[in-house]
């Protein structure tokens, strides 16, 4: 039975949340856990962008709009959707800006993050989509490390478990009516594990098919989608229920549909990935006038023809004898 009493084995919670620096400045494990998921991120999507061909700086350009706008829009989601805790009788209106006490909405923070990475790429001459892809498997790894956040601030636990990795919360921290429990699972170490699978699974992915034109970014929205909507199921926080399920469950839903739809698309009518991702397009074979991310047909005599046509994929279809033949006859002027 699940009560007071702690089990063996258990995961302990940090017994501190804040340092003071100079004996006056506090230092939250909170923020510092978003720096370094913001850090590692940039690191790991860095190194992608390189070898897509981008410059070295392009993504740290990115992350000095995107990450600002994302931690906005991740706290807008979190009090537009959770407004009972800052609005109303008894409750204080301001602490919706103390977002060192956490509160952080992750469909927020992509929605307003991909838009300021949007303005810096069109600004920059960078295909969005190629920047996207490239970034994917970073913003999950900047998850997986931001989620110790929560860890440390002892928030967003699942139901009471006797696990021997169950999570012990002290007593100041339960929510009301499992003041009895003691330790419950750890909703943040299953995000964690889950966002880290993501990144190796969307890396590994783009290596073996060549990904491109946004489809490693939609992959990991819905390889991300389907983890949280698990995580949801555990978690026992205060949130907005529309029938059985949280809100976020929902949202989770049209999110994971919405890739699902693009992926689809994109394996249709954009095959291949980009093979020119910086840059002023004019320049490297892109007539003027097309539209970002589009490949206008060339004359054979363009010497840079080459350029504007999307790498073929894995994805793509396959050489067969048959295709061969059917190649060579419409060569031919033979059937079509």
């Amino acid at each position: 039975m699940i009560g007071h009493t702690l089990p063996l084995f258990f995961i302990p919670s940090p017994p501190w949340r804040e340092w003071l620096l100079f004996g006056r400045l506090p230092i939250r494990a909170y923020a510092l856990c978003i720096i370094a998921g913001v850090i590692i991120g940039t690191i790991v999507a860095t190194r992608r962008w390189i070898a897509r061909g981008g410059s070295r700086d392009a993504v740290e350009t990115v992350a000095l709009v995107s990450v600002p706008f994302g931690i906005v829009g991740a706290r807008l989601y979190h009090v537009i959707t959770d407004y009972q805790l800052y609005f109303g009788p008894g409750r204080t209106w301001y602490r919706a800006f103390f977002i060192w006490d956490g509160g952080l909405g992750i469909w927020g923070g992509v929605a307003l993050g991909a838009f300021g990475g949007y303005l810096v790429a069109r600004r920059r001459r960078i295909r969005f989509w190629a920047l996207a892809d490239a970034l994917a498997p970073g913003v999950a790894i900047a998850q997986a490390v931001g989620r110790l956040g929560n860890w440390f601030n002892q928030e967003l636990f699942g139901r009471p478990s006797t696990l021997p990795w169950a999570l012990k919360i002290d007593p100041q921290y339960r929510p009301v009516g499992y003041e009895q429990y003691a330790t419950f699972h750890p909703t943040f170490l299953y995000e964690l594990i889950w966002d880290v699978a993501v990144a190796i699974a969307v890396i590994a992915l783009d290596r073996r098919f060549r990904l491109g034109h946004g489809k490693a970014f939609m992959l990991y929205v819905m390889f991300y989608t389907a983890g949280r909507a698990w995580v949801e199921s555990l978690r026992i926080d205060p949130a907005h229920h529309l029938g059985p399920f949280r809100l976020n469950d929902y949202v989770s839903g049209i999110v994971f549909l919405a890739a699902l739809l693009c992926l689809l698309w994109l394996l249709r009518n954009k095959p291949g990935r980009e093979l020119v991702v910086e840059g002023d397009r004019s320049v490297v074979g892109e007539r003027p006038g097309s539209r970002a991310g589009e490949t206008p047909p060339v004359p054979a005599s363009d010497s840079f023809a080459a350029l504007d046509q999307s790498e073929p994929s894995a994805l793509d279809h396959p050489t067969t004898p048959e295709h061969d033949s059917g190649t060579a006859e419409r060569a031919g002027g033979g059937p079509r």
